[in-house]
């Protein structure tokens, strides 16, 4: 049993490792772009910083890894082990392809097959009917609610209102979950709270840069050109280091719940508290991943999606660390990736449409889907294979 512990932590850890090589396209792909810094610096510069988010947050996102997927008392450490093994084959195969996916989902995804071919579906833990009807009421609220603001401002200034209308949907749906949440209106966790928010985070982050974006062009419109693309080259520095913190306090903590999980479950620990090695081995594990940098990811976020400037780098950097920043507050696993990639695309969506290359975002949201699904077919697949070996 300690040999399959040890086995565990190291492949968590390794998990935490393919997580920084896949996401380290997320905080320093606008710096990349907009050669604020060279790649290397902003490599070094992400590492750093992912290493100290962790740091300043809580670990409940820990928690909802550890505890909030699969009922604890099915955990037994070759089935966490199997369930890791799933999640760092699908998170290294996108990442030899240059695919930026979810290390979150990937996770969330080999615990699944893993937990449902170990132990059944009972041995998940689905949200109650109950809550899935609360938020469907409250997301339809939300929905309505966003379509009859921005349907009444269409008419307001002459414009149409069916294309507002179904923006507005868009965005009564973004805003309405958070907002929900923060004001301790509603409570949501586990894998609702994952499924919600893989709409909502990349929604999130577009709509926020998008506002932003605008609202920096409309302060500096007077301004020289010139002299503004130095200072938000610098600006991108301090927003890419923020958005990084983001990054590691939400996505180390994958490995934290993991490992917390095995120690539990070997019986080495009485109840599920991070303990400090685990927190700063999971921190550590994160950034040396990003310092090697997942290369081929990098270059499809930062060049491919749209031509990002470096006022918009600031501003999808500065967005994507706010969401991020967010969501580890509320203890809820987004995906980095999401958030990231709607930043991106708000800041490109700012100067219109056509500015974003939609073929590319496709590939990326398909990606997206499958990533929870295809890790858990790897991870059920590789749980049949142990069975079929050691038992």
């Amino acid at each position: 049993m300690e040999i399959v512990i040890l086995v565990g932590v190291a492949l968590a850890l390794l998990f935490n490792f393919a997580n920084g090589l896949n996401d380290a396209a997320n905080s320093i792909a606008t710096i990349i772009a907009t050669k604020a810094l060279t790649p290397i610096q902003a490599v070094v510069l992400a590492g750093v910083f992912n290493l100290v988010g962790p740091l300043l947050f809580t670990t409940a996102i820990a928690k909802t890894i550890g505890k909030g997927i699969v009922d604890p008392t099915f955990l037994t450490p070759p089935l966490i082990l199997v369930g890791l093994i799933g999640a760092v084959l699908w998170v290294l195969i996108t990442s030899y392809f240059g695919i930026p996916v979810s290390s979150s989902h990937a996770l969330i995804g080999g615990l699944l097959g893993a937990g449902i071919a170990g132990a059944g579906v009972s041995a998940i833990l689905w949200p109650t009917a109950e809550a899935v009807e609360l938020v469907a009421v409250y997301g339809l609220a939300g929905a309505a609610l966003g379509a009859v603001v921005l349907a009444a401002l269409a008419l307001r200034h002459g414009e149409k209102v069916g294309t507002y209308v179904g923006l507005g949907i868009l965005i009564g749906l973004t805003l309405t979950f958070p907002l929900l949440i923060a004001t301790g209106v509603l409570e949501i966790s586990g894998i609702l709270a994952v499924l919600i928010f893989i709409v909502v985070s990349p929604m999130l982050g577009l709509i926020s840069a998008f506002v932003f974006s605008l609202v920096v062009v409309r302060t500096v419109r007077n301004h020289p050109p010139r002299r503004l693309g130095g200072i938000f080259r610098n600006l991108q520095i301090f927003s890419g280091s923020f958005q990084a913190i983001g990054h590691g306090s939400n996505d180390a903590q994958n490995a934290m719940g993991i490992i917390t999980a095995l120690l539990l479950a070997g019986g080495l620990l009485t109840e599920f508290t991070v303990p400090l090695w685990v927190i700063l081995a999971s921190s550590l594990a994160i950034s040396l991943g990003t310092l090697l940098g997942g290369w081929r990811v990098i270059d499809k976020m930062a060049k491919k999606i749209t031509k990002i400037r470096p006022y918009q780098g600031f501003c999808a950097s500065t967005s994507a660390g706010a969401v991020l920043s967010l969501m580890t507050s509320f203890g809820v696993p987004v995906s980095t990736t999401h958030a990231t990639t709607g930043a991106i695309m708000g800041v490109g969506a700012s100067r219109g449409y056509s500015a974003v290359k939609w073929g590319i975002v496709r590939e990326i949201v398909a990606a997206w889907i499958l990533t929870i699904p295809a890790a858990a077919i790897v991870a059920g697949l590789c749980f049949l294979v142990y069975q079929a070996i050691w038992l």
